[in-house]
């Protein structure tokens, strides 16, 4: 009996269109930048006159980098 396991580093990225190394840079990279915006929104919410948009900026700057990313792997 021949059983292939999946490998689990690899199987998620490939169907992402990725390498492991490509898709560790910009999950890590996505990941950097959630916490730096969740700290100024720590800090927005202690003083709240200072990264008035920060977060939803990252949000928003996020979102699109994920959809561009999905539609070009989905095509």
């Amino acid at each position: 009996m021949n059983t292939v396991r999946a490998n689990p580093f690899t199987e998620h990225p490939a169907a992402a269109g990725e390498t492991y190394l490509v898709h560790l840079r910009t999950a890590a990279g996505f990941g950097f930048q959630m916490v730096f915006a969740g700290i100024a929104c720590l800090v927005h919410a202690l003083l709240p006159f200072l990264f008035v948009r920060t977060g939803s900026d990252c949000i928003c700057r996020l979102y699109e980098r994920m959809q561009t990313r999905r539609r070009r792997y989905q095509d």
